[in-house]
């Protein structure tokens, strides 16, 4: 190849980038935004291309010190990533890529995979912009992915990198964030209904779940609902974990008054699968007493819920569940959801599906387990009789996870007769207090006689007791809601293992499902008989519970089919990095080393030129395409 062609396809090739995909300059508007403290000193905007697998972030900061940005795990600090910069006195500016090598020390990396585009010091601010990709070759470097990222932010009051825990802050965020809500329509018929609590007083337990019955707005003709909002009392935010609503079948038979939804009164608990209008919205937490809400959820522009036609529901249960850790007495609250309604129907009503494991009474955890894996089963293939009408192929766009605080990480995944055909949703960084709507990159379809199976994985080394499915925090629970459409009368399809099997397999001679949860009391919880328990559950026939909207209730048996993992993405490599063993190979790598160039010598005669004219990122880019290597 001459090196006037070489130049001519480069420049092809970057007019094209200039005008494909979302690259972020230093003056591009960034989409997403959070604060990242509870004094609101350090604020944070971002924005990512997908195709391009590059991450853009912006941080600003009050101080005239040195700022940093990056990436940590939930259990330590250590081997976090942290981007760092700063504006000198004399006015010239500093930017690494650094890594922490204990709790306080940074260390910069063999590999600079950040890439500067601003710092900038005024009266007021430091404000760094740079760019990253999702997953360098660099060790030091943590992922960027779809599950929940745990951000790290810093900051000092001078140019002396030192890191202070007085001003280090953890924040979980989904940062790839599919869809804004400055993309969405917003009707100009809007209509707002509020469903709320009124002078509820909190009682002192630790936790409560509060549940009432509302009715949903009247309408003459059919309307979409195609938002939900949390409605706080700013007092009671630290108290409100989560607030759930639930439509009911009209057929139901509902109590008035306000009580425990999971108390003595089972009528409080009716249309707890009825999950064809659901909203959630998790408190995140951010220090003693500070929390900060996930906000609001707004449906695809052609999805909504529909209400004012004979097949919707006119009633919902509306379920908030309390955390009074500090037993404060005599706090009072009006909590609800705010619903925004049109009569500018939508192309599609929604529904809401609930998967997962049945929660109680067979679901337990061991004590001590490093990780322990859960598993419930949903079978499709009845849903069509239990439906009443055909059961048109679901479209799912979008995902709710639930688990309590022992969970770590969830997944759901499809198959089809018996061949594993994706994983629709997973967040292998779960964070309990981080619980929301996330949209899907595309809709996903599943049809009549696929299998739906849920993973829920654990870990328990801080207790020393059994930990069993249930309603309150210190039980657990393990929950996938899927979105989608069109909308059909099934609400819920979980499944759960046959208890009397796992008790056989730990050793323990029980007649009954009950004998066999009491039997897990006997059990000595060793490492060994942990993943014995574990390997039992998964191997047991599941019996699958599935439900309509009013309440019918049909089950069905099945096994537990293997999951395939998801293989780790490329990584984009940079001149010094670490190269993991794993990315030795043409899939893990986006481009190879330059001694694979072979004898090209008039392509070798126009690389230094080419990367002086176009940069050492273009040069890589067109070196990948043509397979020769860089």
């Amino acid at each position: 190849m001459t090196c006037a062609l070489l130049f001519r396809l480069l420049l092809l090739m970057t007019l094209a980038a200039l005008f494909q995909g979302k690259r972020f300059g230093p003056t591009s508007r960034l989409r997403y935004s959070r604060f990242l403290d509870p004094s609101n000193v350090i604020f944070l905007r971002w924005d990512f291309d997908l195709e391009a697998e590059i991450i853009t972030f912006e941080l600003q900061v009050r101080t005239a010190g040195w700022v940093g940005l990056g990436v940590t795990n939930r259990y330590t600090r250590v081997g976090s990533d942290l981007v760092v910069g700063g504006v000198l006195p004399d006015g010239n500016v500093y930017f690494s890529d650094q890594h922490l090598v204990d709790e306080d020390t940074l260390e910069e990396d063999g590999s600079q995979d950040a890439e500067l585009q601003g710092l900038t010091e005024d009266a007021v601010y430091t404000t760094m912009r740079f760019s990253r990709p999702f997953r360098s070759c660099d060790a030091h470097d943590q992922d960027i992915t779809s599950d929940t990222i745990r951000v790290l932010a810093a900051y000092g009051l001078d140019d002396t990198l030192k890191l202070d825990r007085d001003r280090t802050f953890v924040k979980s965020i989904f940062l790839l964030q599919i869809v804004h809500p400055d993309d969405l329509d917003i009707p100009e018929d809007t209509i707002i209904h509020d469903l709320e609590l009124t002078d509820f007083l909190i009682p002192e337990d630790d936790t409560t779940y509060a549940c009432t019955f509302l009715p949903l707005p009247i309408v003459s003709k059919k309307h979409h609902i195609f938002k939900f909002e949390p409605k706080l009392l700013k007092h009671n935010e630290t108290m409100v974990h989560h607030i759930l609503v639930y439509a009911c079948g009209n057929a139901s038979v509902l109590p008035t008054g306000i009580s425990d939804c999971y108390g003595a009164d089972p009528a409080f608990s009716l249309c707890s699968q009825a999950t064809g209008i659901a909203g959630l919205m998790e408190g995140q937490e951010m220090g003693e007493g500070h929390k900060t809400w996930a906000g609001s959820y707004q449906f695809p522009d052609d999805v909504g819920v529909s209400i004012g036609t004979p097949l919707d529901p006119q009633w919902i249960r509306l379920e908030i569940h309390y955390s009074n850790f500090h037993n404060v007495p005599g706090v009072y609250d009006s909590s609800g959801i705010r619903l925004y309604y049109t009569a500018k129907l939508r192309k599609y009503d929604m529904g809401v599906l609930q998967l997962g494991f049945f929660t109680f009474p067979i679901h337990f955890i061991p004590p001590g387990a490093e990780s322990f894996l859960s598993y419930g089963l949903c079978k499709t293939e009845k849903f069509e009789e239990m439906n009443g009408v055909p059961v048109p192929d679901i479209q799912v766009y979008g995902y709710l996870l639930h688990t309590h605080l022992a969970g770590r990480a969830l997944q759901a995944v499809q198959y089809r007769n018996g061949t594993q055909l994706r994983i629709i949703c997973k967040d292998d960084l779960y964070d309990f207090n981080l619980q929301e709507t996330r949209d899907l990159p595309y809709r996903m379809e599943i049809k009549q006689g696929d299998e739906l199976l849920v993973e829920c994985h654990y870990q328990t080394l801080d207790r020393d007791s059994l930990t069993f499915g249930g309603p309150s925090t210190i039980n657990e629970m393990c929950l996938i809601f899927l979105f989608y459409y069109p909308r059909n009368n099934i609400s819920s399809c979980m499944g759960y293992p046959d208890i009397i099997h796992v008790a056989h397999e730990l050793g323990e001679e029980v007649s009954d499902s009950m004998e066999g949860m009491m039997a897990m009391n006997n059990v000595e919880w060793t490492p060994e008989n942990i993943k014995k328990a574990e390997k039992a559950c998964k191997e047991a026939q599941q019996t699958v519970i599935i439900k309509t909207i009013d309440e019918v209730v049909e089950n069905t048996t099945g096994w537990i089919p293997e999951i395939i993992r998801a293989p780790r993405g490329p990584c984009l490599e940079s001149s010094g990095g670490k190269v993991e063993p794993q990315d030795k190979t043409p899939a893990g790598f986006r481009a190879a080393p330059i001694a694979l160039l072979g004898s090209s010598t008039a392509t070798l005669r126009c690389l230094p030129l080419a990367a002086l004219l176009f940069g050492q990122g273009a040069l890589s880019w067109l070196l990948a395409t043509l397979q020769v290597g860089v």
